[in-house]
């Protein structure tokens, strides 16, 4: 008896090819051109129906991380409709797609893994990077917009290897769905340089490379590589650096941010959405900017690039730039930074004081704490990027009600377990005076009978405008000035003078919100001599340039 071999049935590329598909969506004409003849059930559903139904399936599955692999798979499947689903529900969605839930499935991506979505660049393999792009079989003028990551410092959960893909995946999804960028024209990278987490290492499951992290000589040159190629193959592409660890970060980003098109979220970012909460609470407090002072408490990465956010914006209201710089304090775990001291980071020596200023202030074991700087400084700002749960105290509060009539306090930290304060307790130890920002959302505060809406400084409000007003401009860098456009054309969308308003505006109409921060980016750009695009009509290219999550060329709509 001879052995059969039966052969696969093959399946239409127009039902795997998820920029292709479009599911029950084909119309009959369709199915017959495409040869899905009998591959689909009869019944044609619009776009609408399939996200409506798509929507209903998510809101069944049983946790943030289920709802979480439910899109993923809903994106690897039809593009167009996870992000006509994503677009509809954005905010409710966004923490499902990026902070906090992508921090779990990153942690459980070896577990969950599925399907591959990205380029995998490993150190081990410096010279496969260009035919791993070649495999896109896209051309130099394809490419808008690439997000890398090393997985150093993944949000507030650390050092998660390969598993760090979903970042930059995560962040692509948040930039098509709140600002228009084509995903066909964006491409996430994982940068594997091995991982220090030994649970890691250990798991037989693990997907990345088993080794410790590459540093030094060779990780420098790995990095220089990876510039070099993705700037010389899509030489179009924004090149965005996520969650770097905080060395590395800033030292990539002063090296070479004159050379590439680079920009990196968790300092500039970050610093620029902060910058606009402040620029908002400055027109309440009646404090020019450049007259602020500014202490920051937890001087990593993300701090610093707040700081330097501030202090720019410092010197653009009048404050010469050695003025800003003295008036910005930096506290850590080894308390006030002066220049004595023998651990600083390179970052962090443009702030630190001279120790004679602080000669004669109280110290606990031998460090400065933050009470006692809050007391000396009488700053009108202070800002939390410790992930200190509670550091800001209320001695602390109190202290900065002290020293000024309307006191800016931004306990940023996330998640909620991190937060140095939550905004209940200092709004009620300021006697409501306080000007509030978070880095999670918030539910309002009510107080002495007034409400007060507590504004998110959430990066989506920011970056997806901001990346959009790049690629629109053809910027050849992004500038100081283009970060504070970004700011301000954020602050600008709320008035924040009334009772209990908030300094910021919620995520509930990204795709508006990040269209006015575009052409804001694209104006400051061409001012900064930067754009290689000039549109006659701002506003109006701005809104071309954004994707639409919708079926074309005829398909049900």
């Amino acid at each position: 008896m001879t052995q059969s071999h039966a052969r696969t049935p093959a399946t239409p590329s127009a039902l795997v090819d998820p920029l292709r598909n479009r599911g029950v969506a084909f119309t009959p004409e369709e199915r017959d051109a495409l040869g899905l003849t009998g591959r689909l059930p009869s019944g044609v559903l619009t776009l609408e129906r399939q996200a409506q139904r798509a929507y209903q399936q998510m809101q069944l599955q049983s946790s943030d991380l289920a709802k979480n692999v439910y899109l993923e798979q809903l994106h690897d499947r039809n593009e167009t409709l996870y992000f006509k689903v994503l677009a509809d529900h954005l905010a409710e969605l966004l923490p499902i797609v990026y902070d906090p839930t992508v921090g779990e499935a990153i942690e459980k991506y070896s577990h969950e893994y599925r399907h591959p979505r990205g380029i995998f660049l490993s150190i081990d393999q410096p010279d496969d990077m260009e035919r791993a792009f070649a495999t896109l079989e896209l051309g130099p003028e394809d490419v808008d917009l690439i997000v890398c990551t090393d997985a150093e410092e993944i949000l507030g959960i650390g050092d998660w290897g390969v598993g760090g893909i979903q970042i930059s995946v995560g962040k692509l999804a948040v930039y098509t769905a709140a600002a228009g960028i084509d995903p066909r024209r964006a491409v996430p990278v994982s940068l594997d340089v091995g991982t220090d987490r030994t649970s890691l290492q250990d798991d037989p499951l693990y997907l990345g490379n088993r080794h410790p992290r590459v540093r030094g000589t060779d990780y420098d040159a790995f990095i220089e590589k990876y510039l070099e190629t993705a700037s010389s193959t899509f030489p179009d592409a924004l090149l965005h650096f996520e969650d770097f660890g905080p060395s590395n970060a800033r030292r990539i980003l002063e090296q070479y941010g004159g050379r590439y098109r680079i920009f990196n979220d968790d300092m500039q970012g970050t610093g620029a959405i902060t910058l606009a909460a402040a620029l908002s609470a400055v027109k309440v407090s009646g404090v020019r900017m450049r007259d602020q002072k500014l202490v920051v408490f937890g001087a990593g990465t993300a701090g610093v690039g707040i700081a330097d956010q501030l202090r720019d914006a410092m010197i653009r209201d009048g404050a010469g730039p050695e003025q800003a710089a003295a008036q910005v304090w930096l506290v850590d775990k080894q308390g006030l930074l002066t220049r004595d001291m023998t651990d600083l980071r390179d970052f962090q020596q443009t702030y630190a004081r001279d120790p004679a200023e602080a000669a004669d202030w109280a110290r606990d074991d031998g460090a400065i704490s933050l009470l006692e700087t809050v007391r000396r400084v009488k700053p009108t700002i202070l800002l939390g990027t410790s992930t200190a749960h509670g550091a800001f105290t209320r001695e602390v509060v109190e202290a900065m009600s002290e020293g000024t009539e309307r006191p800016i306090i931004f306990p940023i930290s996330n998640p909620t377990s991190r937060i140095e304060a939550m905004p209940a307790d200092v709004i009620a130890w300021s006697r409501g005076k306080a000007l509030v920002a978070t880095g999670i959302p918030v539910a309002p505060v009510e107080h002495d009978g007034v409400t007060y809406q507590i504004g998110q400084a959430n990066n989506a409000l920011l970056y997806p405008g901001l990346g959009l007003g790049t690629i629109v401009s053809g910027a050849s860098q992004v500038t100081a000035g283009m970060l504070l456009a970004a700011a301000q054309a954020v602050a600008d969308q709320v008035d924040p003078s009334g009772p209990g308003a908030s300094l910021l505006p919620p995520v509930d109409d990204l795709r508006e919100s990040s269209a006015i921060t575009a052409t804001a980016v694209v104006k400051a750009a061409l001012d900064d001599g930067v754009a290689t695009s000039k549109p006659v009509d701002t506003a109006q290219a701005v809104r071309e340039a954004m994707w639409q999550p919708v079926y074309t060329d005829g398909a049900a709509a």
